[in-house]
C-alpha cells in the first residue's frame, strides 16, 4: 500500500509561468525604482517601489512634477545641471540626489535617466532609475571622515615638524617667541596669538599676582593678556583650556568677554609651556570666526570639548616651546655670563692703567654705563665725610641729571639711603623697585627728588669698597625702568668690580699718602734757595725720578765760609726712595757741621769716611765737594766717587780734571783724597751735577757726557738759570730712571 503524493509537479511549468508574469510584476516591485516623466518633470508613471520609499501613494506621485520630490539642493541641481546634461548627453549615470520621504525625512539615492527622442530630435519622455544609496552614502561619509581626520593629522604632524625644526634654529628667547606664535597661528588658522612668561611674585613690591611678561603677540591686545592675569590668580592653566565667548562667559567673567569681544575673538585657546615640570608661561591663541581650522569654536552658545588629537599637538606644542625657551635661555644666560666676564676683564685692564684714586673712579664709572648700568654714582670716605666724586649716565642727554646728583652730598649716618647704608653696614644694599616711600626717605630736598624722578630709576645697587676691613668708599648702580631689572648676577658682578676698585683705591690712596710724606720729608731735607753772594749768580735743580716716590737721596748745597768764601756740594745717595733721602738729610746735616773750621775739600772726605762707621748711615753715596773765593774766583775742588764739574767759558765747554778717590761708606782709602785747585774766569760758569743728568740704561755714560758737552756749549747764555733749564730740557724726557740735582754758578764781572 503507497501514498498518492497528487500529481507530479511540474518546475519547467511553473518557470514558465513566472516568466509570462515578469514584465509587469519586474516593474513594480523590481529593488529600484523607476519615474518616468515628461520633459517638464511631470510623472507620467512610477513604480510601486519608489512609491514605497516615498510613503507616497502613486496617484499622489503621478502628475506631480519630479522635482518637487527633491530636497531643495537636489532641486537647484535638477534644473541646473541635470536636465542640462540629458539634453546634451541624452543620459546620465549616477547621480546623486536626496528624494524627500513624506514625513520630510531625506532618502539618498543615485539616479540614472535616459532621454527618449521622436524622429525630430525632440524630447518626449525621460526614463529614470533609482537607486536606495543610505549605506553607500554612510559609507562616503565615513570614507570622507577618515580623509579629512588623515589629512588633519598630516596637518599637524606637519606644524609640529616646522615648529621643531624652526625652534631648533632659534637661539634667543625672542627667536622662540616669534617661532612659536607664528606656527600656532598658521595651525590653528588663529585670529591671534601670543607667548606669555610666567614669573614668580617679586618680594618687596606688594604684588601677589604671577607676573606676566609679554615677550611676542600677533592680534592678542595687552589689555586681554592684563585681565587673563588677574583671572588666572597664582594658578595658571596646568593643561590645554578652551574659552569660548559665549552666554555662560558673559555671565562669570562678563569683563574677560568683553576683552574676547573686542578683538573680534569667539573663544581662546590656553596652552601651558613647560619644560619637565618647569611652568615657564602660556600660549593664548585668539579663534576668530575663521573656518577650516584644526580646533573649531564657532558656535556660541555651546561649549564644545578639544578634539583628543588637538589636545595633543597644542601639549606638544607647549612641550617643545618650553624646552627651546629653557635652551635658549641658557645660551643667553652663557652669552651674559661671557660678557660680564669681558666687562670685568676689562675694568682690570683700564683700572690698572688709572694714574690716582679721582682717575680710577672716572674710569669705572665710564665703564659701568651703559653696560652694567644706566647711572653710575661714586662716593668716597673721606677725613670730612662721604663726598661725591662721580656721577655718570649712559645717555649724554641725561647726563646733566647725573651732574645734579653729583652735586648732592650724603647725609652722615642714620639714613635709609643704601649708599650709606651700605657704607655703614660694610655690604651690599640691593633695591628691586625704588618706590615713592623709599624715593621721600633717601632724597634731601625737592630738587633732589625732581632729578630721580626725571632719571625715571627702577632698581638700585650700592657696593661698598672694603679692602683690608676697612670701607674706602661705595659705588651705586641704577636701572632706569626701560632696562630690564637687575639680576642675583648683576649684583656679583658689581661686587667683583667693586673689590677690583677697592684695591686699586687703596693702593692709589697708599701712594697718594707716600707722595705727599715724601714731598714732605724733601722740602725739609733740601736746603733752602742759595744765599745771594756779590759777584755771582747762582741756579740749583732738583727732579725726582719718575717711578717710586716722589723722593731721592740726590742733594746740593751753597754755604757761606768764615773769610767770604762758599763751600758747595753735589751728592748723590744710593737708591732714590725714603731710605736714600732720609740718608741724604743726615749727610747734609754733617757737611754743614763739619764745614765749622772751613776745612779744605779733600779734609771734608777724609773727615766724613773717618766718621761713616760711628754715622750709622745706611747708603754709600758719591759726592762733589768744592770752595769758592767769589773776588779771586780761586776754586778747590774733591772728588769722592763722583762725576767731574763742567766748566763753561767763552762758548767753551769742558770737564774739569778732578781725580775721584772712593765713595763715601767704602773701606778708606790708604791715602787722602786728591784735590784739584784753579781759578773761575770772569764769566764762565762751573756746573756741579749727579749722574741723573747723563746715565740712560740703553746707552753708555760716555755718550751721555759727550751730549751734555755738546749742550753746554750751544747754549749760547750765561745765565745759570737758562743754563739749567736748557740741559735739563735737551737732556732729560718725562720718564727718568733717577734723581737729577743740578748746581751752577757764574761769576759775574
Amino acid at each position: 500500500m503507497g501514498i498518492d503524493t497528487g500529481p507530479p509537479i511540474d518546475p519547467r511549468g511553473q518557470l514558465n509561468r513566472l516568466l509570462d508574469e515578469d514584465p509587469a510584476d519586474l516593474y513594480e516591485n523590481a529593488p529600484c525604482g523607476y519615474v518616468s516623466t515628461l520633459p517638464d518633470g511631470t510623472v507620467v508613471k512610477v513604480n510601486r517601489t519608489f512609491c514605497a520609499w516615498t510613503g507616497r501613494p502613486a496617484s499622489e506621485v503621478l502628475g506631480g512634477r519630479f522635482q518637487d520630490l527633491l530636497d531643495i539642493g537636489g532641486r537647484v541641481f535638477h534644473e541646473t545641471h541635470l536636465m542640462p546634461l540629458l539634453r546634451m548627453q541624452g543620459a546620465v549615470r549616477e547621480i546623486a540626489l536626496d528624494v524627500l520621504r513624506v514625513d520630510g525625512s531625506v532618502l539618498p539615492c543615485l539616479l540614472s535617466a535616459v532621454e527618449v527622442r521622436d524622429d525630430d530630435g525632440a524630447a518626449v519622455l525621460v526614463r529614470a532609475t533609482l537607486f536606495e544609496a543610505t549605506a553607500r552614502r554612510r559609507y562616503e561619509r565615513e570614507l570622507l571622515a577618515a580623509q579629512r581626520a588623515a589629512e588633519a593629522s598630516e596637518a599637524r604632524a606637519r606644524a609640529l615638524h616646522g615648529v621643531v625644526s624652526d625652534l631648533a634654529a632659534a637661539i634667543s628667547v625672542d627667536d622662540v617667541a616669534a617661532v612659536i606664535v607664528q606656527r600656532s597661528r598658521e595651525a590653528l588658522r588663529a585670529a591671534g596669538a601670543a607667548l606669555v612668561l610666567v614669573e614668580p611674585p617679586r618680594a618687596g613690591t606688594g604684588v601677589d599676582l604671577p607676573g606676566l611678561t609679554l615677550i611676542r603677540s600677533e592680534g592678542v591686545p595687552p589689555p586681554l593678556v592684563d585681565r587673563l592675569r588677574r583671572a588666572a590668580g597664582e594658578q595658571p592653566a596646568r593643561g590645554v583650556r578652551s574659552l569660548l565667548l559665549d552666554d555662560r562667559l558673559r555671565a562669570e567673567r562678563p569683563a574677560i568677554a568683553a576683552e574676547l569681544a573686542a578683538a573680534g575673538f569667539t573663544g581662546l585657546v590656553v596652552v601651558p609651556v613647560a619644560a619637565d615640570t618647569r611652568r615657564l608661561g602660556v600660549l593664548i591663541v585668539g579663534i576668530g570666526d575663521v573656518p577650516g581650522g584644526l580646533i573649531s569654536l564657532e558656535e556660541p552658545g555651546s561649549r564644545q570639548a578639544i578634539p583628543a588629537a588637538d589636545v595633543d599637538l597644542m601639549s606638544t606644542l607647549g612641550r617643545q616651546a618650553g624646552q627651546a625657551l629653557e635652551r635658549a635661555a641658557l645660551h643667553e644666560a652663557t652669552a651674559r655670563q661671557a660678557e660680564r666676564a669681558g666687562f670685568l676683564l676689562d675694568a682690570a685692564r683700564l683700572l690698572a692703567a688709572a694714574a690716582d684714586v679721582r682717575e680710577t673712579v672716572e674710569r669705572m664709572a665710564e665703564l659701568a654705563v651703559p653696560r652694567l648700568a644706566d647711572l653710575c654714582v661714586v662716593d668716597l670716605v673721606t677725613e670730612q665725610g662721604m663726598k661725591r666724586v662721580a656721577a655718570r649716565h649712559g645717555d649724554p642727554v641725561r647726563q646733566p641729571l647725573a651732574d645734579r646728583l653729583r652735586e648732592v652730598q650724603l647725609p652722615p649716618g642714620g639714613t635709609a639711603h643704601p649708599s650709606m647704608q651700605a657704607v655703614l653696614e660694610g655690604r651690599t644694599r640691593w633695591v628691586r623697585d625704588l618706590d615713592d616711600r623709599l624715593l621721600g626717605e633717601i632724597t634731601t630736598d625737592p630738587r633732589h627728588v625732581e632729578t630721580v624722578r626725571a632719571l625715571e630709576l627702577g632698581g638700585v645697587i650700592s657696593v661698598p669698597f672694603v679692602a683690608d676691613g676697612r670701607v674706602l668708599g661705595v659705588v651705586t648702580l641704577c636701572a632706569d625702568r626701560r632696562r630690564e631689572p637687575f639680576t642675583a648676577a648683576d649684583v656679583e658682578v658689581a661686587e667683583q668690580l667693586a673689590l677690583q676698585v677697592a684695591l686699586v683705591v687703596a693702593k692709589a690712596q697708599r701712594y697718594e699718602l707716600d707722595v705727599r710724606t715724601s714731598h714732605t720729608l724733601q722740602a725739609n731735607l733740601l736746603p733752602a734757595p742759595p744765599p745771594p753772594v756779590p759777584g755771582l749768580a747762582t741756579a740749583v735743580r732738583y727732579l725726582p725720578a719718575t717711578h717710586g716716590v716722589d723722593v731721592g737721596g740726590d742733594f746740593y748745597d751753597v754755604v757761606r765760609l768764615p773769610g767770604g768764601q762758599l763751600a758747595l756740594v753735589v751728592g748723590d745717595v744710593v737708591g732714590h726712595d725714603i731710605t736714600a733721602a732720609a740718608t741724604m738729610g743726615q749727610l747734609a746735616s754733617v757737611h754743614r757741621a763739619l764745614l765749622v773750621d772751613a776745612p779744605a775739600p779733600s779734609a771734608v772726605i777724609d773727615r766724613l769716611q773717618a766718621s761713616w762707621p760711628v754715622l750709622g748711615l745706611q747708603r754709600m753715596a758719591t759726592a762733589l765737594f768744592a770752595t769758592l773765593d767769589p773776588a779771586t774766583g780761586r776754586l778747590r775742588i774733591a772728588s769722592a766717587g763722583h762725576l767731574p764739574p763742567l766748566l763753561l767759558d767763552g762758548g767753551r765747554a769742558e770737564f774739569l780734571p778732578v781725580q775721584p778717590s772712593r765713595m763715601l761708606g767704602a773701606p778708606p782709602a790708604p791715602s787722602p783724597a786728591a784735590e784739584w785747585t784753579g781759578v773761575l774766569p770772569t764769566g764762565a760758569t762751573l756746573v756741579l751735577f749727579t749722574d741723573g743728568l747723563v746715565e740712560s740704561r740703553t746707552k753708555d755714560l760716555d755718550v751721555g757726557l759727550d751730549r751734555l758737552l755738546a749742550v753746554a756749549a750751544s747754549s749760547g747764555s750765561a745765565d745759570p738759570d737758562a743754563l739749567c733749564d736748557r740741559l735739563l730740557a735737551e737732556l732729560t724726557g718725562p720718564h727718568r730712571a733717577d734723581d737729577i740735582a743740578l748746581l751752577a754758578l757764574t761769576r759775574l764781572g
